[in-house]
């Protein structure tokens, strides 16, 4: 006996909408499994892990802090996902916006350079991410080779080269060997929206960014052609839309807001360069976008659900001596929760016997 996945004639609207909600709390189950296993109390994680966080107002500030960059990047890689391509590189890109405006911070660094800096800073964020972006674009319209190995492998190239920078050039000469550039000035350091707040500008940065992607998917051409190129690429050519042009143009803006996302936590959270600057917000965008349906909307919700997993994952590693590579396995299990969803709303399970019989 086998089983085969055949699908459905209609698929429930309904259901469809209910599928993320039913993929996280099934993923809850399985982690709370996990725990009890490991000898900790289920009730006691999920006390830790989710209502602590939500009932602390530092908590709540941190918890859009940690949004931030995964909407940015997010939002960026819906664009290519919904055109049916995969930029699983976002991480890479997110550091070398890092590093490109981070250059401009340590050259302007003890000058007095004017407000000026910053937002060359965030420009320059941008354009490194979209440059680095457009590699896995050019090489699979020119070349052929397959976008997913080449973002995912420019990933370890970006890292290591930022891992390079702080530990040499860049390294701050006064900072006791720490592999760690110099403190960014004033200048070059993203504002918090009030005094005594942790939410800086970037999290405006990331609403605008889910306001504009909601109109511009929802209410443009380009959105449109996003949209048909990923359904039917066949009818997208005879509609006249260059798969080429689509998808250096998606790759470009992925890349850019992932770039833009790496300056803002570096600029707003971090104040210098160091070779870890990232828990991995890179990846787990790519649960971000899925469990948000790769709609705006639904990836703001989704970014503060998953940003809830990082503060708890901190503070169960405190209270309850849990592991903080936990939280990275919970997100795994969470986009597999999502993806297993997705096909059980689309497509329905049939047992099928040796002689072809149901």
């Amino acid at each position: 006996m086998r089983f085969e996945l055949t699908p459905r004639t209609t698929v429930s609207p309904v259901a469809r909408a209910l599928a993320p909600v039913a993929a996280f709390i099934t993923a809850f189950l399985i982690a709370g499994v996990v725990i009890w296993l490991m000898g900790r109390s289920p009730i006691a994680a999920f006390d830790v892990y989710v209502l602590q966080p939500l009932s602390d107002p530092w908590s709540l500030q941190e918890l859009l802090v940690k949004a931030t960059p995964l909407m940015l990047i997010a939002i960026g890689l819906s664009y290519c996902f919904r055109a049916n391509l995969w930029n699983i590189g976002a991480e890479g890109q997110y550091v070398i916006g890092a590093v490109f405006g981070g250059w401009l911070a340590l050259r302007t660094h003890g000058t007095d350079a004017g407000a000026w800096v910053l937002p060359a800073m965030l420009l320059l964020g941008i354009i490194g991410g979209a440059l680095y972006g457009l590699i896995p674009a050019f090489l699979k319209i020119r070349f052929g080779v397959n976008e997913i190995l080449t973002s995912l492998m420019l990933v370890y190239v970006a890292q290591l080269f930022l891992d390079y920078l702080s530990r040499g050039p860049w390294r701050d000469p006064k900072g006791f060997n720490f592999p760690q550039s110099v403190t960014f000035d004033p200048a070059a350091t993203l504002p918090s929206i009030m005094e005594g707040s942790r939410i800086h500008w970037g999290a405006i940065f990331a609403l605008v960014a889910i306001v504009i992607t909601a109109i511009i998917l929802g209410r443009t051409l380009f959105g449109y052609r996003l949209k048909l190129t990923g359904d039917a690429p066949r009818a997208a050519r005879f509609a006249g839309f260059s798969s080429k042009a689509t998808t250096m143009a998606v790759f470009a803006i992925s890349g850019g807001l992932a770039g833009l996302a790496g300056i803002v936590e570096v600029s707003g959270q971090i104040g210098q360069l160091q070779p870890s600057i990232s828990p991995g917000y890179g990846f787990t965008a790519i649960t971000v976008a899925y469990l948000g349906r790769l709609n705006p909307v639904g990836i703001l919700i989704a970014a503060l659900v998953v940003a809830l997993t990082f503060i708890g994952g901190e503070s169960a590693q405190i209270l309850l001596k849990l592991p903080l590579d936990l939280t990275q396995a919970f997100q795994g299990i969470l986009l597999l929760c999502v993806l297993a969803a997705d096909a059980l709303v689309s497509y329905r399970i049939r047992f099928v016997t040796r002689g072809g019989g149901k």
